[in-house]
């Protein structure tokens, strides 16, 4: 049952749960957390919650509980597919930015544990000081929290040697649906007891517990880095490239980027004097790094007079200091923001096999040309892991009232070729609200029935997020 307002006497226990300071209803002291950064999502909730500890959360979460009363776990609020926003109300947001404190820095067994709502530059600045490198690295890290990349299984540019959020978490805090706390911290790299609950958790975007701590692996602070920026003629060279430098490079590529051309315009939105440091049709960004006794630049040098001898890269520049390589870092940070500048945009996380990368590229550009003429698309993404952003820009003319339908229609597109190649519709953002329909009619029936199994037995109230990545469970066939 929807609830439209909350009792003076359930505002006064939840106040006395999180204090006075840790409770808004008002409008204005809501606002920040009903709305996204990129300004695609607007929700609404009866209250927004901040409790300063973790028997804070567990006391809110028996209370929802014996008021059925649903709960929408919130990070830093940077996720891009409406996760922890919901537009129609009768639900209270919990934000964990009060629980963000760094508990432990194990220098010597390279772990740290951290409160939820610990920022992850915060993270890694503190890793970083201790000569240890935390390796989860994306654009929102000045904001976004380190439960939040927990619960959507974060990415980043660094996945393709370090993993994803989940390779690099050894465990989790969580307060379930009826507030007890299950704690999963060990320590341990290897523990092959049963099994792994804190899987469970991560990726499941909010929807069976609240993470309220957690636990990950460092490693070493690399000593060396070698960036360079590559040009090339087409997107099937940039695989072909790829496919050399893993083999030249092996696990000493950090990141290996692809930006078609088109992008750097978007880029010049936050920068105008930017320049990319070659003129080619694709453009990839390699990055590679290790400790002191390998000689990276001349591993990098040599790959790249090989590749420009194999007729692979058309252009070429080595970063000669940390100032120039981070300017070729700044493209590819700038084009996403530029993006966000322009205004509503159709914004795809597509993940195929790496081989599928150019006729994934190939299909979505004829589709946009001929389904879709003025609309103008962008491809650019992590590509050593398969994954593409293929975004997709509305004509400047196009009315407010239409360039949303039309987008909703580009996406539907964009996802069938996606998964007609055999990938996913999500590669690292997650599912939310905005791919929920899309994420769950692509289910099989074992699949659907294994997924309601562990909801209903996590959550059997259905409080947890929801509407959120999974249909409500009243609608659960």
């Amino acid at each position: 049952m929807t609830v439209h307002r909350l009792s003076l006497e359930i505002l006064n226990a939840m106040e006395g749960a999180v204090g006075q300071n840790g409770i808004a209803v008002e409008p204005a002291g809501m606002a920040k957390y009903l709305g996204d950064w990129a300004g695609d999502y607007r929700g609404d909730a009866l209250a927004v919650l901040r409790p300063g500890s973790v028997g804070e959360v567990q006391a809110l979460m028996r209370l929802c509980s014996e008021l059925r009363l649903g709960v929408i776990p919130q990070g830093g609020n940077t996720g891009l597919v409406s996760g922890a926003i919901d537009s129609k109300g009768g639900l209270v947001v919990v934000s964990l930015e009060r629980l963000n404190s760094i508990r432990q820095i194990d220098a010597e067994n390279f772990t740290l544990r951290a409160d939820a709502g610990c920022v992850l530059q915060t993270i890694r600045d503190a890793c970083e000081a201790q000569e240890c490198l935390f390796p989860l690295a994306l654009g929102a890290q000045g904001s976004c929290q380190i439960g939040g990349n927990a619960a959507s299984n974060a990415g980043g540019v660094n996945v393709l040697r370090y993993g994803m959020a989940r390779d690099l978490i050894l465990g989790l805090e969580v307060v379930l649906a009826d507030g007890e706390l299950w704690n999963g911290f060990s320590g341990l790299r290897k523990n092959n007891s049963g099994y792994d609950l804190k899987q469970l958790f991560i990726g499941s975007e909010g929807t069976l517990g609240i993470i309220t701590g957690v636990e990950v692996k460092l490693f070493p602070k690399p000593a060396r880095a070698e960036t360079a920026y590559f040009g090339l003629t087409s997107f099937e060279a940039a695989v072909a490239l790829f496919n050399r430098a893993r083999r030249d490079c092996s696990d000493l590529i950090s990141a290996f980027e692809i930006i078609g051309s088109e992008c750097i315009e978007l880029a010049r939105l936050i920068d105008p004097g930017m320049t990319a440091p070659v003129s080619a049709p694709v453009q990839v960004l390699i990055e590679l790094s290790s400790g002191p006794s390998i000689d990276l630049n001349g591993l990098l040098a040599g790959f790249l007079a090989d590749a420009i001898e194999n007729g692979l890269v058309t252009d070429a520049v080595l970063a000669t200091s940390s100032a120039q390589a981070r300017s070729f870092w700044a493209i590819r940070e700038g084009l996403v923001e530029g993006q966000a500048k322009r205004g509503y945009h159709v914004r795809t996380d597509l993940s195929v096999k790496i081989s599928d990368i150019p006729a994934l590229i190939e299909q979505a550009r004829r589709f946009v040309a001929n389904e879709h003429p003025g609309w103008i698309p962008l491809a650019y993404g992590h590509a050593g892991d398969g994954n593409i952003h293929f975004n997709v820009l509305p004509p400047l003319d196009l009315g407010a009232s239409g360039v949303r339908a039309r987008g909703a229609e580009v996406t539907a597109g964009l996802y069938d070729i996606a998964v007609n190649l055999g990938g996913s519709i999500s590669a690292e953002h997650g599912i939310g609200r905005s791919r929920r329909k899309e994420f769950w009619a692509g289910l099989s029936p074992t699949h659907r029935r294994m997924v309601t199994a562990l909801k209903m037995a996590l959550d059997p109230k259905g409080l947890m997020n929801p509407g959120c990545l999974l249909p409500s469970t009243e609608t659960f066939p």
